[in-house]
């Protein structure tokens, strides 16, 4: 290929923005070393007004661990338990357990290889077994495994010979390590073994260390201590015998580091060292000190949002989990509970998979396996900002943190890879201007500033939007101030590649995106798809926005303010009366797609609203084009249809697209799992668990009781009746800087109180009423009689 020196950013200025990249990131927790926590002294109290317990009479089989197997995580370690009663398996993670590299030699065509030796993938850590031989689940009664939501906590019981056998398994942030803590009440002993195994090759071990051939290093380490009996290490793992309880304790990570000038490495970092430091100085405590502190920490985070849907009857309750699940499809009664429970186990999952080290990806932290679909990586055209839609939305935007931290510790790589490949002549999506500048990104990413598969020229403008939004909610100025790079960035991007053109049968002039295609189907190569229009349109509105408050760049941001005024907005087809994906009348893809690619505007966007101050025809239209993409897709394309039905006040719509979610899976069909988990269906008898859908779902409930964009909140937009009742939602943030504690019954708000953390003036609104509201930052207001 031949490369236009204009298109290349000087080597200089790429150190310049990895070495701001790395200012930026310096706060970042990580696998490293790190001061003794706070010790509480006694557990959090606790206060929820729905049952926050997840329980099933069963464990999971080894052969459906990915189905069956239930989560834990510190937000970097993670793990899936089988929580067998004789054999405990867990199968460990880090987020940063990547192959892979830069991928920078393109094929053939211009876009992004896209494999396992070269874009590379998410795998396993390691795998954990403690075996029990004399606990065969055919030996015990009693058998019953919970996850306490509210505190974050794996407990399974059971009985055997008279002695009741009892073990928790948890997830410290504060310790960096797993924790499993088996008791027994009545005479009972442990005895048995301990195995950590590496996954890639390594054998077993109380430790063990290694490196892929990218050159990322990686470790791992197990201890175990107990009482009233021995432990001890004998070979590749540890014996413990006559205990009357046990703690076995496991840590492990990579030399990952986020930070581009530094290749995405930390060359001081021995892993396997660090992870036999940690598991040495939490085995210097016990389980219990580690147990309260982990709570602490985890509560801290978890207890700040509550929700309530309704009560649910006696004979709902009595039901183990998956008999509850099942029991709700095939009655089809509302179990109000469930569904709020279903809502914080998403936010669980958050918790557990997004703090202080990479992003969720399609399948969170979670594996059963070193070969994920899609390699487990970030997709940037729906699925990674749909994992952090919940994020602000649930009371969780410190776990939105480690999106910001990925975007920003990506970029320098990005913008060098955009300045050196994009306008490679083989790209079918180049600028047809010959301009080059600013960055974007591929379809997939990966955590070494790498692309996979195809480019994705509209991918820039989705993660910026994302990035603000996430501003919009906590008026937080060092966000802001963290993002205001990328943005810029995005915008010169776009500024290069629009170009002009003439609308057919007028003299108008407007700009529009080149070649590009609406993901995931029709045409190749088309001009000025909704999608990109609605994307860069909200950027460019964002970025003014954002160069305004930070009193930077002013006549950067009238240009691009001049530039949104001349971007083409996309119209309602005359022929089949919907919004138009392309620029032309006809539907040029696939009816029912699982994609609202042409819908951005609707949601997340905030341009197609249907209050009167979008053209009645818009809104016509993206309803129609809503209704002929049908209420039958995978779990995030539902969550997607939800949040748009939830946007244009269709309550009994989008409730019946989380109903649709919650459907049992059985043989691999598109579903919920029974550990929760949201299965896609790839193919006939095949599922695979995508995480996306655990996020987009409970998004979209909040979205049904609260909708919010700066300088207005409307209550209870889309209640479905089966919620009417009577509920709360509590700590809910609102996009303009506030905060909603929302009571309701027999459907009408019964009190609201509107709490400022930046924001200062907005309206309150519900059905045909409204209020406007004034706070100075920190003060509240508490509205009642809104239904008047």
């Amino acid at each position: 290929m031949t490369t236009d020196p204009s298109s290349m950013l000087p080597r200089r200025d790429l150190l310049a923005l990895a070495t701001a990249t790395g200012a930026a990131l310096a706060g970042l927790p990580a696998f490293t070393a790190s001061a003794a926590p706070r010790r509480p002294a006694n557990l959090p109290a606790m206060q929820a007004s729905s049952p926050l317990e997840l329980w099933w009479q069963a464990p999971a089989d080894d052969n459906s661990m990915i189905e069956q197997g239930l989560p834990v995580g510190n937000g970097r370690l993670g793990a899936l338990a089988g929580n067998d009663s004789g054999r405990e398996v867990l199968l460990v993670t880090d987020a940063t357990m990547w192959t892979g590299g830069l991928n920078d030699t393109l094929d053939s065509d211009g876009q992004f290889p896209y494999g396992r030796a070269d874009f590379g993938s998410f795998t396993l850590l390691g795998r954990l077994t403690v075996d029990l031989p004399d606990h065969d689940l055919g030996a015990v009664s009693g058998y019953r495994r919970t996850l306490d939501l509210a505190q974050g906590v794996l407990t399974t019981s059971y009985d055997r010979s008279g002695v009741t056998y009892r073990r928790k398994i948890f997830a410290s942030r504060p310790d960096d390590v797993i924790v499993l803590h088996f008791t027994q009440s009545g005479g009972g002993r442990y005895t048995g073994t301990v195995t950590l195994e590496g996954t890639h090759g390594e054998g077993a071990g109380v430790s063990f260390g290694a490196a892929f051939p990218n050159g990322l290093k990686y470790g791992a380490a197990v201890t175990a201590y107990g009482t009233g009996g021995r432990v001890t290490v004998s070979g590749t793992h540890i014996d413990f015998a006559g205990c009357k309880d046990l703690t076995v304790v496991v840590s492990g990570g990579t030399d990952y580091a986020p930070d581009a000038a530094k290749g995405y490495r930390d060359p001081s970092l021995d892993p396997r060292k660090l992870a036999r430091t940690k598991v040495r100085d939490a085995a210097a405590h016990s389980a219990d000190t580690l147990l309260r502190t982990h709570v602490a920490d985890y509560r801290e985070v978890f207890g700040v949002f509550d929700l309530s849907l309704g009560t649910s009857s006696a004979d709902q309750r009595s039901l183990d989990t998956w008999e509850r699940i099942r029991a709700r499809a095939r009655e089809g009664v509302p179990d109000p509970e469930l569904e709020a429970a279903y809502v914080q186990f998403g936010r669980y999952l958050m918790i557990s998979g997004s703090r202080g080290s990479l992003p969720l990806g399609l399948q969170g932290l979670w594996l059963d396996g070193n070969d994920p679909d899609w390699m487990g990586d970030y997709h940037t055209d729906i699925n990674i900002q749909m994992n952090y839609w919940m994020a602000d939305r649930a009371g969780l935007s410190s776990c939105f943190d480690a999106f910001t931290d990925y975007c920003v510790a990506q970029v320098p790589s990005w913008t060098d890879l955009t300045r050196r490949l994009f306008n490679d002549p083989r790209n079918r999506y180049r600028n047809s201007t010959g301009k080059n500048a600013g960055w974007t990104v591929a379809i997939s990413t990966n955590p070494y500033g790498g692309g996979g598969w195809w480019w994705h020229p509209a991918g820039n403008a989705w993660l910026c939007n994302t990035l603000w939004e996430h501003y919009e909610f906590t008026r937080s100025r060092t966000h802001l101030r963290k993002i205001y790079p990328l943005l810029k960035g995005a915008c010169e991007f776009w500024a290069a590649r629009l170009l002009t053109t003439t609308l057919p049968g007028t003299s108008q002039e407007v700009l529009i995106a080149d070649s590009d295609w609406s993901p995931e189907h029709g045409p190749l190569e088309a001009k000025g798809i909704t999608y990109a229009q609605e994307l860069v349109w909200a950027l460019f509105g964002n970025y003014c926005v954002a160069a305004a408050e930070l009193r930077q760049d002013a006549g950067y941001a009238d240009t691009i303010g001049g530039l949104r005024k001349r971007l083409y907005l996309p119209q309602v087809s005359p022929k089949s009366g919907w919004l138009e994906e392309w620029m032309s009348p006809d539907n040029l893809g696939e009816t029912t797609h699982r994609h609202l690619s042409p819908l951005v505007g609707l949601f997340p966007g905030d341009r197609i609203r249907p209050d009167g101050s979008t053209p009645t025809d818009l809104v016509a239209g993206a309803t129609a084009l809503l209704t002929a993409r049908g209420m039958e897709s995978f779990g995030w394309a539902n969550a997607w249809r939800s949040l748009c039905w939830a946007r244009l006040k269709n309550a009994d719509k989008a409730y019946q697209l989380v109903v649709n979610n919650l459907r049992p899976s059985t043989d691999g069909s598109n579903g919920t799992a029974s550990n929760l988990f949201d299965i896609y269906e790839v193919s006939q008898g095949r599922g695979i668990f995508q995480i996306d859908a655990n996020f987009g779902t409970p998004a979209a409930v909040t979205e049904m009781l609260l909708y919010s964009r700066p300088g207005h909140l409307e209550l209870l937009p889309a209640l479905p009746g089966a919620w009417s009742a009577s509920g709360s939602l509590v700590g809910a943030p609102a996009r303009g800087g506030f905060l909603v504690d929302l009571h309701w019954r027999d459907g009408r708000p019964t009190e609201a109180r509107i709490r400022s953390v930046g924001g200062r003036t907005t309206t309150v609104a519900y059905g045909g009423s409204s209020r406007t509201v004034t706070l100075r930052p920190g003060g509240s207001v508490t509205l009642k009689d809104l239904a008047r």
